[in-house]
């Protein structure tokens, strides 16, 4: 099986073909635009790169050609006023490939999606794979349009809607820890119901809808846990013997979030916190993981969070 994967120079994408390799499971293609790989995921006769750019489609069709199914992970982040880009950068971008992938005859596109599609949702009613949500945020909508065009065009269609994934080596774990270590980390006061999954889990399950033949249709990825964002990073300033985060006003986080994006907008740097991400950041999301584990990954390596603390 020859296995293309989108952004592959990304956090969630580097992570997710490592796993392949050291599994041995199929040969990579790794698409990036202009950040290249880690030297680590360049093997000889197991992985090739190919550079191509989503908004130009003439340069898709050497990733796609002879690909037997895609995983896009690519997309654009840590932006300021993302309404203005993620309408072009997540939905017509995906619609390129999807195109080109079916000019080639690709019979497999999986979407690494996230359960906010479905607007909020909770431990008492959650996320069942529907596709006529109403998010709150930008990255949410645009994500759901891609889902929409992808079920509607590629008969084997699958999306991946996956909770927070955590583990050493993941981005956003790793720059809480950052935070925390100096008495940086905050978070809002108000309870926010999250669904986890480990690093180990998300990739196993990502592999399984790889290899299947039978994977259709959108599954949410999840652990068996009920925690809040609060709860979690508690539990991770424990582990890393940093005091737990503050307690601050939503507003007041907000305030940061503009203060980050003017700063983007002036000097052109990354905006590692936008008004945008908190919107998505503070609904709360849960999945009905019911498909996942009847089709993808019936035992878990780490059930919930207490269990994956040693990951942290």
């Amino acid at each position: 099986m020859k296995v293309l994967i989108t952004g592959a120079a990304g956090n969630l994408g580097s992570i997710l073909a490592r796993y392949l390799i050291a599994n041995d499971t199929c040969r990579l293609r790794l698409m990036v635009h202009r950040r290249d790989v880690a030297e680590d995921l360049k093997v000889a006769g197991r992985t090739e790169i190919v550079h191509a750019d989503l908004g130009r489609p003439e340069t898709l069709g050497a990733a796609v050609d002879g690909i037997d199914v895609v995983v896009h992970f690519a997309g654009v982040l840590f932006k300021a006023n993302p309404e203005r880009f993620l309408p072009t950068t997540n939905t017509a971008y995906f619609r390129n490939l999807v195109d080109t992938a079916g000019l080639h005859g690709v019979p497999k596109i999986i979407l690494i999606s996230f359960p906010h599609v479905e607007g909020p949702t909770s431990f008492d009613h959650p996320a069942r794979g529907r596709l006529d949500g109403s998010p709150i945020s930008v990255h949410a909508r645009t994500r759901l349009d891609e889902e929409r065009y992808l079920l509607a065009n590629v008969s084997g269609a699958v999306s991946l809607r996956v909770g927070m994934v955590y583990g050493r080596g993941v981005l956003m774990v790793d720059a809480a820890r950052w935070l925390a270590k100096r008495r940086l980390l905050g978070v809002w006061r108000e309870p926010t119901q999250i669904h986890l999954i480990s690093k180990v889990d998300f990739c196993a399950a990502s592999a399984a809808a790889i290899a299947s033949d039978s994977a259709n249709g959108i599954y949410h990825l999840g652990d068996e846990g009920k925690v809040t964002l609060q709860e979690t990073l508690d539990l991770a300033c424990d582990r890393w013997g940093a005091a737990r985060p503050w307690r601050m006003p939503l507003p007041l986080i907000y305030g940061a979030a503009r203060m980050s994006e003017l700063v983007s907008r002036v000097t052109g740097l990354a905006s590692p916190l936008t008004r945008d991400f908190l919107d998505i950041g503070r609904v709360s999301y849960y999945g009905d993981t019911t498909r996942m584990r009847n089709e993808l990954l019936p035992v878990m390596r780490y059930p919930t969070i207490y269990d994956g603390l040693e990951t942290l």
